[in-house]
């Protein structure tokens, strides 16, 4: 009896060491080697001379190095290979977010934020497919609710740590000292994760990939891409945004830190809201409570209503990407990380089309909020997707049910 009470201690504490390891690769991929630049943005516009049009084309970049990312995570089926690929993305996103730092020259920082979007795949998608995997084969609840807390934490631990840095360092030391934190995730990242086991002939992995139809799972990948838009505009611009309103002015940097800590918990929350609505109601109502996250601040100037509009962005930008990709990952348990990354395309293709629209908004404008509008417009016509997955969800297989 001791002995199986010891045994039951020893999983219980690898299933914390191997959640653990994927928050903090999330934290340190997503969270600092990626959007550390959302509170950056407008620092390296007052310090280092970053014009709105570069400011756009530099996410741009970054969201086509994710896209990259996603491609060879899409055409990397070995478990083994997908396990190297991560441990490649906590070292590039190391790399790349202290050597943002190093350099005034535009195409290198282009350079960097390409190779930090493409760092993390690392945290969101071979993370996110290993530890599922993980989770399944050891007989332990398949759901990643925990493991998408790391957006959050991440978005939070990067508005805390530009909000605290500025004023008493320099944009490009602020850089630096942001590679230095990351040190702090990347070990337990590193290390708690395991290596997948070899696949034994026959049993689930040798299964063929669900009979889904081919409508619905159409109708998600559009329905993804709208969220890829409109989550994108928000977490790139929404500081810059804030930081031109007289009651938040010089408050950029916290109001990020709102977004992050309302994404901690939210995983949690709409994994409850899906238990009790089903799947797809739930993805419509993150959808509703994002676009009219976005609209707020571009029909408003109350300090208020802006911090408001950063509450409901964090709940739902991170609760979004969770419901979806456990959703796709469930539907896919032989290769979930392959499937997330297939769907993930077209979140990408908004990241990429997105930001560079919204830089010539702005330059042409001086706002950004017919960027915000525009994103707006297209969370609506992803709720009507969404509609439309509903009545196909017959068809689907039933762990993807609404």
């Amino acid at each position: 009896m001791l002995r199986d009470h010891e045994q039951r201690g020893d999983r219980e504490r690898q299933r914390r060491q191997v959640i653990f390891s994927g928050i903090c690769a999330l934290i340190l991929t997503v969270g600092l080697a990626r959007f550390a630049y959302t509170p950056m943005l407008p620092i390296m516009q007052r310090e280092a001379g970053l014009s709105y049009l570069a400011g756009g084309w530099l996410a741009t970049f970054n969201y086509m190095g994710y896209m990259a990312g996603a491609l060879l995570a899409a055409t990397t089926g070995e478990p083994r290979q997908k396990f190297q690929l991560y441990r490649a993305g906590l070292l590039i996103a190391l790399a790349s977010t202290a050597a943002m730092g190093m350099t005034e020259n535009v195409a290198l920082w282009a350079a960097l934020r390409f190779v930090s979007g493409f760092s993390s795949i690392a945290g969101l998608l071979l993370a996110s497919g290993l530890i599922l995997n993980w989770l399944i084969r050891n007989g332990h609840q398949s759901e990643l609710g925990m493991h998408f807390t790391g957006v959050g934490l991440g978005i939070l631990i990067s508005g805390v740590a530009v909000g605290t840095m500025a004023g008493s360092l320099s944009w490009d030391k602020q850089w630096l000292a942001l590679g230095a934190l990351g040190l702090a995730f990347f070990f337990p990242a590193w290390r708690w994760l395991p290596a997948p086991q070899p696949v034994q002939g026959g049993g689930a992995a040798k299964a063929g990939p669900p009979p889904l139809s081919r409508r619905w799972l159409g109708l998600l990948i559009t329905a993804y891409f709208c969220a890829g838009f409109g989550f994108v505009i928000g977490a790139t611009f929404i500081v810059a945004v804030v930081e031109k309103l007289p009651a938040l002015a010089g408050k950029g940097a916290w109001v990020w830190v709102i977004v992050g800590a309302a994404g901690v918990p939210s995983s949690f929350f709409w994994d409850w809201v899906a238990r009790r609505a089903g799947e797809i109601p739930a993805l419509i109502m993150a959808f509703a409570v994002q676009a009219v996250s976005l609209i707020i601040p571009a029909t408003t100037q109350s300090g208020f209503l802006n911090m408001t509009s950063a509450v409901l962005y964090g709940m739902t930008a991170v609760g979004i990407v969770s419901l979806t990709l456990s959703l796709i990952g469930r539907a896919y348990p032989g290769n979930p990380a392959k499937a997330m990354a297939g769907l993930t395309l077209s979140y990408g293709v908004a990241q990429i089309t997105a930001p560079a629209m919204a830089g010539y908004i702005a330059a042409a404008t001086g706002s950004y909020r017919g960027a915000l509008l525009v994103a707006t417009a297209v969370m609506i016509v992803g709720m009507a997707l969404l509609h439309l997955l509903r009545r196909q969800a017959k068809q689907a297989i039933s762990p993807v049910q609404a």
